[in-house]
């Protein structure tokens, strides 16, 4: 294999860059830059390892990875209930699975730090006014001062992540995810759909195990009141993610401390360019958006850039192809992976490949899209081989009108009613919920 050049954590800037704002206040930004510098890190490098480790075993298939959260998150919803709702939508989605698994499930949360959104252009349709990137960017507001990219959100962002991820430790340590009362994590509507007997079974068949095998003493009450739970975001503004970048005194490995996995979109996983740089050279567990658009021989170059030790837990490929591309594209990238000898975790992320847009100009994904596409990856890896260790959504535990379709059956006419995404749709409580049961089905049978 070919050597690569040296890396630091700067080597980045001599490449190619693509979706970075432009500061007008150069000043204020690089002040700002140093400040983040020295903050104290939002994770730690045991955290990251611990999660690489994990992650090794369902490289291997012996466990599974739900990672789901807001498609950008909102400076507004950096609030108690918010955070709460989120963790009860991802907690229960995790029992679904893992009771039909009968294995580890893996949480990861598009959270603490999913503030940066890349985007197809840099103006709106009027040329007047700058594309919204994110709160740590710039403003929701449709206006062209708000518009433009203020570097004092970069800090307000760091400082959301922190408050975020201290309350989800909080929650944890508070016993909110103990499994003696997984009825807490109950939301608005879950009792009156046709999921809820199927849910309500499923907890208490687990509490009635929990309830046996704790009159044996097999059981310590305090393992089951905690869980790991991971953050993750997209890596996508890199001066940002450069001033979180940390060497490891002991080990000499470098550590993006702001999430403990971060993943590189479809838009910027240029070979040549400077997201691959970077990210080649974080110990951190790395995702790579795979679209459509990727090449086998490409693939395979990817993977001796970014793995070239073939460390187990290191990379995780998730595929957003399209419900009608899956059979054409998936296929050829699992034999280009299975060819280099490198291992991954594939994942599927089947919203991003199913946005279209309604005849009143409003972005939605149909649910029906995005069951066809897991369905289809899951039976593709099968015929290849391979197999799907994860899933990657976009979803929120608020009761939102984004995406149409599922058991509620949402129309193009429902969507007015509650659409609040800041960029794309996402699946809400009751079509998240629905999702977990149908995929715990293709996990046990993807004929099916």
């Amino acid at each position: 294999m070919k050597k690569q050049p040296e890396w630091d954590k700067d080597s980045w800037k001599k490449k190619q860059v693509n979706q970075q704002p432009e500061y007008r206040d150069q000043d204020t930004y690089n002040q700002i830059l140093s400040d983040l510098s020295q903050r104290p890190p939002l994770v730690f490098p045991g955290e990251v390892e611990k999660l690489k480790t994990q992650l090794a075993l369902a490289q291997e298939g012996k466990s599974f990875i739900l990672q789901g959260g807001d498609c950008v998150e909102r400076f507004q919803d950096c609030n108690a209930p918010s955070i709460t709702n989120k963790m009860k939508i991802l907690l229960q989605m995790s029992v679904v699975l893992t009771h039909a698994l009968r294995e580890p499930v893996i949480r990861i949360g598009r959270m603490a730090g999913q503030y940066f959104k890349p985007r197809s252009r840099d103006y709106e349709e009027d040329k007047d006014i700058m594309t919204f990137r994110g709160d740590s960017i710039n403003s929701f507001e449709r206006d062209r001062k708000s518009r433009l990219p203020d570097p004092r959100r970069l800090l307000q962002g760091f400082n959301n992540s922190g408050i975020t991820l201290n309350y989800i430790r909080a929650m944890i340590d508070g016993g909110f995810a103990d499994l003696h009362h997984p009825y807490t994590w109950n939301l608005y509507g879950i009792e009156k759909t046709e999921k809820w007997d199927d849910y309500r079974e499923i907890v208490e068949r687990i509490l009635d195990a929990i309830h046996f095998m704790e009159s044996f003493g097999g059981l310590q009450a305090e393992k089951l009141g905690r869980i790991e739970f991971y953050v993750s975001h997209e890596g996508l503004h890199l001066d940002y993610e450069t001033s979180l970048t940390r060497k490891n005194g002991e080990t000499g490995k470098y550590y993006n401390l702001g999430a403990h996995m971060l993943w590189i979109g479809d838009r910027t996983r240029d070979l040549n360019g400077a997201h691959i740089e970077y990210f080649r050279g974080i110990s951190n567990p790395v995702g790579v958006k795979i679209g459509p658009s990727t090449k086998p021989g490409e693939l395979i170059e990817l993977l001796k850039i970014l793995n070239p030790s073939n460390e187990p837990g290191r990379l995780t490929l998730i595929t957003r192809l399209g419900r009608d591309r899956v059979d054409a594209v998936l296929p050829g990238l699992i034999r280009a992976q299975q060819q280099s000898g490198i291992g991954v975790i594939w994942s599927c992320d089947p919203m991003h490949g199913n946005t279209q847009v309604t005849g009143k100009n409003i972005k939605t994904r149909s649910f029906e899209d995005i069951l066809a596409e897991l369905k289809s990856s899951f039976l593709v890896h099968r015929r290849e081989g391979s197999f799907l260790s994860a899933v990657h959504f976009e979803l929120t535990g608020e009761d939102v009108t984004e995406c149409t379709g599922g058991a509620i059956e949402l129309k193009d006419d429902d969507l007015a009613k509650n659409y609040q995404t800041f960029c794309d749709p996402r699946l809400n409580y009751i079509q998240s919920m629905e999702m977990a049961f149908l995929i715990s089905k293709l996990l046990k049978n993807p004929d099916n």
